[in-house]
Protein backbone atom coordinates (compact mmCIF):
# COMPACT_ATOMS: atom_id res chain seq x y z
CA UNK A 1 0.00 0.00 0.00
CA UNK A 2 2.91 2.38 0.62
CA UNK A 3 5.20 3.67 -2.13
CA UNK A 4 7.96 5.79 -0.57
CA UNK A 5 6.27 8.83 0.89
CA UNK A 6 3.00 8.29 -0.97
CA UNK A 7 0.28 6.03 0.45
CA UNK A 8 -2.72 4.81 -1.54
CA UNK A 9 -5.95 5.81 0.22
CA UNK A 10 -8.62 5.11 -2.41
CA UNK A 11 -9.36 4.34 -6.01
CA UNK A 12 -10.70 7.11 -8.23
CA UNK A 13 -14.46 6.70 -8.06
CA UNK A 14 -14.55 5.44 -4.45
CA UNK A 15 -15.61 8.88 -3.20
CA UNK A 16 -18.73 10.58 -4.57
CA UNK A 17 -18.57 14.26 -5.56
CA UNK A 18 -18.97 16.57 -2.54
CA UNK A 19 -18.21 13.67 -0.20
CA UNK A 20 -15.37 12.37 1.98
CA UNK A 21 -14.00 9.24 3.56
CA UNK A 22 -11.86 8.69 6.63
CA UNK A 23 -8.74 6.54 6.23
CA UNK A 24 -5.94 5.51 8.56
CA UNK A 25 -2.47 6.51 7.35
CA UNK A 26 0.55 5.74 9.53
CA UNK A 27 -1.72 5.67 12.59
CA UNK A 28 -3.38 9.02 11.79
CA UNK A 29 -7.02 9.48 10.77
CA UNK A 30 -7.09 11.39 7.49
CA UNK A 31 -10.16 12.83 5.76
CA UNK A 32 -10.02 12.53 1.97
CA UNK A 33 -12.46 14.80 0.13
CA UNK A 34 -13.56 14.79 -3.52
CA UNK A 35 -14.96 18.10 -4.73
CA UNK A 36 -15.64 19.08 -8.34
CA UNK A 37 -13.06 16.68 -9.75
CA UNK A 38 -10.35 17.52 -7.22
CA UNK A 39 -9.11 15.59 -4.18
CA UNK A 40 -8.10 17.14 -0.86
CA UNK A 41 -6.79 15.59 2.35
CA UNK A 42 -6.76 16.93 5.91
CA UNK A 43 -6.52 15.55 9.39
CA UNK A 44 -9.92 14.09 10.15
CA UNK A 45 -10.05 15.65 13.61
CA UNK A 46 -11.38 19.19 13.96
CA UNK A 47 -8.92 21.51 15.73
CA UNK A 48 -11.68 22.93 17.94
CA UNK A 49 -13.04 19.74 19.52
CA UNK A 50 -13.08 16.04 18.79
CA UNK A 51 -15.27 15.71 15.73
CA UNK A 52 -14.74 13.96 12.40
CA UNK A 53 -14.38 16.37 9.49
CA UNK A 54 -15.09 13.55 7.04
CA UNK A 55 -18.60 13.55 8.50
CA UNK A 56 -18.95 17.32 8.06
CA UNK A 57 -20.92 19.37 5.55
CA UNK A 58 -18.94 19.97 2.36
CA UNK A 59 -19.65 23.16 0.44
CA UNK A 60 -17.32 23.62 -2.49
CA UNK A 61 -13.73 23.87 -1.23
CA UNK A 62 -14.80 24.06 2.44
CA UNK A 63 -15.92 21.65 5.14
CA UNK A 64 -18.08 22.49 8.13
CA UNK A 65 -17.43 20.57 11.33
CA UNK A 66 -20.52 18.58 12.29
CA UNK A 67 -20.14 19.39 16.00
CA UNK A 68 -19.85 23.18 16.37
CA UNK A 69 -19.95 24.36 12.73
CA UNK A 70 -16.35 25.58 12.43
CA UNK A 71 -15.53 25.93 8.71
CA UNK A 72 -12.16 25.06 7.15
CA UNK A 73 -10.68 25.68 3.70
CA UNK A 74 -9.87 22.29 2.17
CA UNK A 75 -6.95 23.73 0.16
CA UNK A 76 -5.12 25.46 3.02
CA UNK A 77 -6.66 24.07 6.21
CA UNK A 78 -7.26 27.63 7.38
CA UNK A 79 -10.25 28.12 9.70
CA UNK A 80 -12.79 30.40 8.01
CA UNK A 81 -15.43 30.53 10.75
CA UNK A 82 -15.32 30.26 14.53
CA UNK A 83 -15.13 28.53 16.89
CA UNK A 84 -11.96 26.97 15.40
CA UNK A 85 -8.89 29.19 15.58
CA UNK A 86 -6.15 26.74 14.57
CA UNK A 87 -5.81 25.44 11.02
CA UNK A 88 -6.29 21.77 10.26
CA UNK A 89 -3.27 20.05 8.72
CA UNK A 90 -3.50 19.42 4.98
CA UNK A 91 -1.66 16.77 2.98
CA UNK A 92 -0.64 16.67 -0.66
CA UNK A 93 -2.78 14.44 -2.85
CA UNK A 94 -2.06 12.92 -6.24
CA UNK A 95 -3.96 10.62 -8.59
CA UNK A 96 -1.99 8.09 -10.59
CA UNK A 97 -3.28 5.21 -12.69
CA UNK A 98 -6.74 5.53 -11.15
CA UNK A 99 -5.48 5.47 -7.54
CA UNK A 100 -5.57 8.30 -5.00
CA UNK A 101 -2.47 8.85 -2.85
CA UNK A 102 -1.56 11.16 0.05
CA UNK A 103 1.96 12.19 0.98
CA UNK A 104 2.59 10.38 4.27
CA UNK A 105 5.92 12.11 5.00
CA UNK A 106 3.88 15.22 5.89
CA UNK A 107 2.51 13.28 8.88
CA UNK A 108 6.03 12.82 10.28
CA UNK A 109 6.56 16.59 10.45
CA UNK A 110 3.97 17.10 13.16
Amino acid sequence: MSDGNWVKVADHGDIDDEDAICVLVDGCKIAVFYVSGEYFATDDLCTHEEASLSEGYIDGPTVECPLHQAVFCLKTGKPLEAPAEKPVRTLQVKVEDGSVFVKSSELEAS
